[in-house]
């Protein structure tokens, strides 16, 4: 059953500190949302919060039309995957994902029954007998995953869920979990500090920032309209540049580079070629400018055509449609 859930003036106080500053955030029912920002934004402690993990200071959460702010963990229709998997050294992979059934009692044989639908879900079937020290990182975050899912909760609850695995595995899995969110139906929470990864799975991208939201919006929307420069700054791709007494965001790939004058109908900084990056489609280009350091993508076709060289100097430009204005911080 899918249920939409509500923070409203949710905060975290750890003594003095505030982790989590009255946050107010509604996920629809059946969102890939993720929480992302930076080490110590907040994100894990509202994920907790959420999950029943760690007590509201303030505030409620609100799970379809329950408030389940005082409930424990188990009451509350969600399930959390941890970081480290926390998978039973001792248990089969079978019985790992089906232990939450027998705390409540379940029979082994319809227990091992649902197990076994789950592990077929997430492709670990075959190996439903090994214990986890003969899994692979990725196998383990499966049966983590089939283990979280066996209780059938509402949301399911993700904190850095591929942060210990490869690059090539960590695509390929989010991949995967893309794919059950979309199987499942049910709302995945998903806290991540990688702006690519939260690009590639979400819905609802929530950018969190000293404990508040800075912005939440489609993957789309976040990227090509940053509403701040901690924004532009923090998902990438974007210069911020100076401009009278406002900044402006231009993404770096509309940034053009010319050895002689800018076209008469753009804008334009003098700059210098700091260094050159090749990344196979494309070719970056740091510079340093009065109006502080920029960054330009070029299409490898056309930096071959005409390279640049660290030290030479060049006019960085931009057509004003490319300029998207900035704001201050928080709404």
């Amino acid at each position: 059953m899918q249920a939409r859930l509500e923070l409203a003036g949710v905060s975290k106080f750890y003594g003095e500190t505030c982790a989590v500053d009255a946050l107010d955030l509604k996920i629809p029912a059946g969102t890939y949302c993720c929480l992302l920002g930076p080490s110590g934004c907040g994100k894990t402690s509202t994920l907790r919060m959420i999950a029943g993990h760690e007590a509201t200071s303030r505030g409620d959460i609100i799970l379809g039309s329950s408030n389940v702010t005082d409930l424990p963990p188990a009451k509350r229709g969600t399930a959390m995957m941890f970081q480290s998997y926390a998978l039973f050294p001792h248990l089969s992979v079978l019985d790992n994902v089906a232990f939450a059934l027998k705390m409540r009692g379940i029979d082994k044989a319809a227990r091992h029954a649902k197990a076994r639908d789950l592990l077929k879900l997430v492709h670990m079937e075959p190996y439903a007998e090994r214990l986890p020290a003969q899994l692979s990182g990725g196998q383990q975050q499966r049966v983590a995953l089939a283990r979280a899912l066996i209780t059938e909760p509402q949301i399911l609850l993700l904190d850095e869920p591929l942060s210990a695995l490869d690059p090539f595995l960590r695509v390929k899995m989010r991949g995967e979990l893309k794919r059950l969110q979309r199987e499942l139906g049910i709302t995945f929470i998903h806290v991540t500090h990688g702006q690519e990864e939260a690009m590639a799975v979400a819905d609802l991208v929530v950018l969190m920032n000293g404990g508040r939201i800075e912005q939440q919006g489609t993957p789309r929307e976040v990227f090509n309209r940053p509403r701040t420069a901690f924004v532009a700054r923090f998902i990438g791709g974007h210069n911020v540049i100076a401009r009278d007494d406002h900044e402006i965001a231009v993404r770096a790939d509309r940034l053009s580079l010319h050895r002689g004058a800018a076209p008469r109908e753009a804008d334009a900084l003098i700059a210098t070629v700091s260094e050159v990056e090749y990344q196979g489609s494309f070719v970056q280009i740091a510079l340093s400018s009065t109006a502080g350091d920029l960054v330009a993508q070029l299409p490898e076709a056309d930096f071959d055509a005409a390279p640049f060289a660290v030290g030479e100097g060049v006019t960085a430009a931009w057509l004003p449609m490319a300029a998207h204005p900035l704001e201050g911080p928080h709404l």
